[in-house]
């Protein structure tokens, strides 16, 4: 329980600074936004967590701009990559169970570049 409250109070700190006008979003933020979803994303929990929505309804905030939103899609792309054991199936689905329209892939192949 103590871990979930800090972890929500961790995501609502990010989106806090996401939402500052003039502010880039940095990897480090989206990290920490997507970070409860990681058991989810390897196949140890069968549904996302309400830390974990949290945080993908975080990073969705932080994406409004093209710019944001190639940054945020760079940043899962490469936190992906990272875990070799992470489900495809989980990372595409992930956005509809947590019921957030994300236009940002979670997928290690996608072209960022392509983000509109």
């Amino acid at each position: 329980m103590k871990g979930g409250v800090i972890a929500v109070i961790a995501i609502l700190a990010v989106f806090q600074l996401a939402i500052q006008h003039g502010h880039a979003v940095t990897c480090g933020e989206v990290d920490v936004s997507l970070m409860p979803c990681i058991n989810y994303l390897i196949g140890h929990d069968s549904s996302p967590s309400p830390a974990c929505c949290a945080g993908v309804k975080a990073v969705k905030g932080m994406a409004s701009t093209t710019a944001d939103k190639r940054t945020c899609c760079g940043c899962v792309k490469a936190a992906a990559n990272r875990y070799t054991d992470l489900k495809d199936e989980a990372a595409q689905s992930l956005p509809a169970k947590c019921a957030v329209q994300l236009d940002i892939p979670i997928s290690r192949t996608v072209d960022c570049t392509k983000i509109n």
